[in-house]
């Protein structure tokens, strides 16, 4: 007997929930639920410091289902211990506008704290909100008032071990040493495919243990008393860590547990039935007896240990006012009050500078001057901090044993960016993370989560077309700045000059309901003059940059660009052909804008061109079918930049020939 009978009946609960609710829906995966029914007694029962009144309580401890095919286990849980999650939300699984979607969603189901589903992208996000605890109790924690004191669990499976990321951001946290991570992996040999062992045999603890992480292994997943004993372990070890708990996949089902007919499918009446009496459980489906509510009921306890820290915080508070304020106006996501002073006072010195310098460098100076009145600043990149230029002058390097404020991520483009997610859920910082445009291949399913969790994470992409010149086609973005265009919510932002990335670094910081993009060239890039007005418009994505009283046609221009925009306009003008020039940072941004504004911009009147060195098939939306697009529908090429631009038809003669064909 490896439980008692209470926790027989907590975890019999849990494996009820979630037959039952995938069984009336018809769809979802009820076996992760019931293999790891045990797991989670130990973990929510014995050890999760939680507030099921409070779900952003800011000292809870956070937990993530990084195998989020197991949702109903997490909605199990939330409903048990007491969450606004009524019986009628699990009876909705997967049905629309429920709180219950078929993989938890941050937002939608109070006490979840990531989007999880894409398999690996959660441990990813622990790791981001590990790392963000450390930081902020290294920085607010005092003498006597541990004031950030959690731990990060979480959950996963052999899929997420299989997903490179999990390789990518374990082996960053062991060499930090994100001691409050602890991660509990449901080894239990299936996945969709079957039996694991044909395509999965990574000794997965000697490569924890490779990582630096403290690996307990071996341990009954179906032993209450065993998980307990080895989670009070991992919190002592000093270290991350993996606890092996070695499960059976849908236990309880007598003809289907241990196979992959219980992953992804709803078990069915008669296994249920079978179920229902193979684990002793009588109540009628979506019926839990009083004394397992009883049992699982976190409502006291979590009050009272919030009770607790609020008033160690008031404390606290008494002492340190300063730290305390800062502390609640990070946390809340709130600016500084001086930010807009500063941001202004950013512009002004581009707007005096007038320098010709790369866009990258821009946007470093950028952080430069933003750094000093935001300390919830968190920056780094992907093993390209000289090229990609997110550090400054008074940064600190991230390091075991040493907290900072700029993070070296290594080579892990889709590691970085999913840990930058898991450190804006956390809270308290701002993270932003470089890397060259091309490679935003490897973190677009992060950023993709990043817009679907409306998350406030700042991805920083330079070497932004051919412009990057001799390295060559492999590493010059064609398609990318459009492909990300297509991703709902997420803004991307490519200026021309030094004010306009000083404004796109402002609206990304301001912008709080979802995450931003901002993409820099390497090449120098002229400095634009401008009116005042026409500096205030560059937040709206669009605006007009020169005009013409009598203009018969608009090019329109983004980045390194605008400068061959305002070229062409000259020499029209010399032709006797006025045309208005309208730089267009963020496409995203402007296609928000009231639809007054948006005509202002681009008369319904004028034919259009659109110049941008990427493909071209996007920005027939902005010029119509009888509009001109010039761009690249093809790969690079390995030369200086120069000769590409000139190769690839990025000149004055071609966008005037252009021009010319639309008034034809």
């Amino acid at each position: 007997m490896t439980s008692s009978p209470d926790t027989r009946k907590m975890a019999n609960a849990i494996r009820a929930l979630a037959m039952d609710a995938v069984q009336k829906a018809n769809s979802g995966h009820p076996g992760m639920p019931m293999g790891m029914a045990e797991i989670a007694v130990a973990l929510w029962g014995r050890h999760l410091r939680h507030n099921p009144a409070d779900p952003k309580w800011a000292n809870r401890d956070r937990f993530v289902v990084s195998n989020g095919h197991g949702s109903m286990l997490l909605y199990a849980l939330l409903h048990l211990t007491g969450y606004d999650l009524s019986m009628d939300e699990i009876r909705n699984f997967r049905q629309l506008h429920s709180k219950t979607p078929g993989h938890p969603e941050v937002d939608i189901t109070p006490g979840v704290e990531t989007t999880t589903g894409p398999l690996g992208q959660g441990i990813a996000n622990a790791v981001g909100m590990a790392l963000a605890e450390w930081l902020l109790a290294a920085q607010f924690n005092k003498p006597g008032f541990d004031i950030i004191d959690h731990y990060t669990y979480v959950f996963l499976g052999d899929g997420c071990l299989m997903e490179g990321i999990s390789h990518e951001v374990c082996s960053l946290a062991g060499t930090l040493g994100l001691s409050k991570l602890i991660v509990m992996y449901d080894d239990n040999g299936i996945s969709i495919d079957g039996k694991v062992d044909g395509w999965f045999r990574d000794n997965t603890p000697q490569r924890f243990a490779a990582y630096g992480w403290h690996v307990i292994p071996n341990v009954d997943g179906h032993d209450v008393a065993a998980v307990d004993a080895a989670i009070e372990a991992a919190k002592a070890a000093g270290k991350p860590t993996l606890i092996c708990c070695k499960s059976v996949i849908g236990k309880g089902s007598p003809n289907m547990q241990g196979t992959d007919k219980v992953h992804g499918a709803a078990l069915g009446d008669a296994e249920i039935a079978a179920t229902r009496k193979e684990i002793d459980w009588a109540p009628v489906p979506f019926e839990i007896p009083s004394d397992v509510y009883a049992a699982w009921d976190a409502k006291a306890k979590g009050a009272e240990q919030q009770s607790s820290w609020s008033k160690k915080f008031a404390a606290y508070r008494e002492q340190f006012p300063a730290e305390a304020a800062e502390l609640e106006r990070r946390m809340k996501g709130d600016l500084p009050a001086d930010f807009d002073t500063a941001l202004a006072a950013l512009v002004a010195a581009c707007i005096d500078k007038k320098e010709t310098i790369a866009t990258r460098k821009a946007s470093q100076n950028a952080i430069q001057a933003l750094a000093q009145v935001l300390p919830e600043f968190l920056g780094g990149s992907a093993d390209l901090t000289g090229s990609n230029l997110t550090n400054w002058k008074e940064c600190v390097a991230v390091r075991s044993g040493q907290p900072g404020n700029h993070v070296n991520y290594g080579v892990r483009e889709f590691g970085m960016s999913a840990i930058m997610n898991g450190i804006a859920l956390h809270g308290g910082f701002i993270p932003f993370g470089a890397t060259f445009l091309t490679f935003s291949d490897y973190s677009r399913n992060a950023l993709r989560m990043a817009a679907l969790m409306k998350q406030r994470s700042i991805f920083v992409f330079t070497h932004d077309s051919i412009g990057l010149g001799e390295d060559g086609p492999t590493h010059q973005s064609v398609e990318h700045i459009s492909s990300m265009r297509l991703i709902p919510q997420l803004d991307n932002w490519r200026p021309c000059d030094t004010v306009e990335s000083a404004v796109a670094w402002g609206e990304a910081v301001k912008r709080r309901n979802g995450p931003s993009t901002l993409i820099f060239s390497r090449q120098n890039l002229p400095y634009v003059e401008r009116d005042a007005a026409q500096v205030a418009d560059i937040a709206r994505g669009a605006y007009v940059l020169r005009d013409a009283a009598d203009a018969k046609a608009v090019i329109i221009a983004t980045g390194s660009e605008v400068e061959l925009a305002l070229k062409s306009a000259d020499a029209l003008a010399a032709e006797g052909v006025a045309v208005r020039v309208v730089s267009m940072p963020s496409t995203d941004v402007f296609d928000r804008q009231d639809a007054a504004y948006k005509a202002s911009v681009l008369p319904k009147s004028l034919p259009r061109v659109a110049v941008e060195a990427g493909v071209t098939d996007f920005w027939f939306k902005y010029v119509g079918l009888d509009g001109k697009v010039i761009g690249i529908d093809s790969f690079g090429e390995s030369a200086p930049a120069g000769a590409l631009f000139k190769h690839f038809g990025f000149t004055t003669e071609r966008v005037v020939a252009a021009v010319k064909s639309v008034l034809n």
